[in-house]
């Protein structure tokens, strides 16, 4: 999505400190400045080091390509930004970051590729968790509807769910998925059976996530799917906020801002960045296959 484009390449730029003016005369007496931006990569125009470089800055053109040239993919150049590698096709048209989770962009239909390929598999993912199974807030006649990963521990799922009137009335309809991210089994796993097996569930996550008592309960469940789907999706934090249509619309993200985003999404098909806003961090051992 384009706003996606952005982010990840705004996480490339590097943010400076100014301080404000000085009077002239104390500037006179204040020594030469030594400037710690590196310099910019010169690259002779119409070559494919040239298409590489304005292939970034159509991205974001804060950034600065510290280098570029010959990368061991054929038909691609290396690029440096901010100390990280860029692989940008010959003709300038595909970007990709190989970073953590890589990402390709189209950078002429300013679409992340990966995105696109990673939300359809995320929608035909959720279809496995029944209706029946999702803990559901929703105003009467809702826009939109999110799918949320949540966890009754993580500080940051606490917040989203203090304003979950605020989403309704925003007209979000928020469907609550489990996600215990301390893995199967564990203390947050129990917590999360009882609450799904409470039989006012909607009271029950409110309790628990308000640190009071849930009485323990046991009962065919199924937060073990919930737990394999939230994997399989690329969870890796608490809360995931998921689109219809399987765009990540990042972790906790207010009210406003995600009715916002929503619009954005149904309006031209881009969305804000996936990742917008804090989670709380999933356990590696947990992300490995569950505790």
């Amino acid at each position: 999505m384009k706003y996606a484009l952005f982010a990840v390449l705004g996480a490339l730029s590097l943010s400076a400190c100014a301080e404000a003016p000085k009077p002239a005369a104390d500037a006179a007496k204040a020594p030469a400045a030594v400037s710690a931006k590196p310099a910019e990569a010169k690259a002779a125009a119409g070559t494919p080091d040239a298409r590489a470089i304005e292939a970034i800055r159509v991205l974001n053109s804060r950034v600065t390509v510290e280098r570029v040239g010959a990368a061991p993919i054929p038909g691609f150049r290396e690029a440096i930004v901010a100390g990280q590698v860029v692989y940008v096709s010959d003709d300038g048209r595909y970007l990709f970051l190989p970073g953590s989770g890589g990402a390709l962009f189209d950078t002429a239909a300013k679409k992340n590729l990966s995105e696109v390929a990673l939300a359809g598999m995320r929608k035909e993912a959720l279809k496995a968790i029944p209706a029946s199974e999702r803990i559901v807030f929703a105003p009467a006649n809702p826009k939109y509807t999110v799918s949320v990963f949540t966890d009754v521990e993580c500080g940051y799922c606490r917040k989203l769910h203090s304003e979950i009137a605020e989403y309704n009335r925003q007209g979000i309809a928020i469907e609550y998925l489990a996600f215990p991210r301390a893995g199967i089994g564990s203390q947050d796993y129990n917590k999360m059976v009882s609450v799904w097996c409470a039989p006012d569930r909607r009271k029950a996550l409110t309790d628990a996530k308000a640190d009071h008592a849930v009485p323990n309960k046991n009962c065919k469940n199924s937060i073990n799917q919930q737990y394999d789907v939230g994997q399989r999706v690329g969870l890796t934090g608490t809360p995931m906020i998921l689109a219809a249509d399987g765009t990540q619309l990042g972790g906790y993200v207010p009210p406003a801002a995600l009715r916002e985003t929503l619009d954005k999404l149904a309006t031209d098909g881009s969305a804000k960045p996936a990742a917008t806003g804090p989670v709380d961090a999933v356990p590696a051992a947990t992300t490995a296959g569950g505790a």
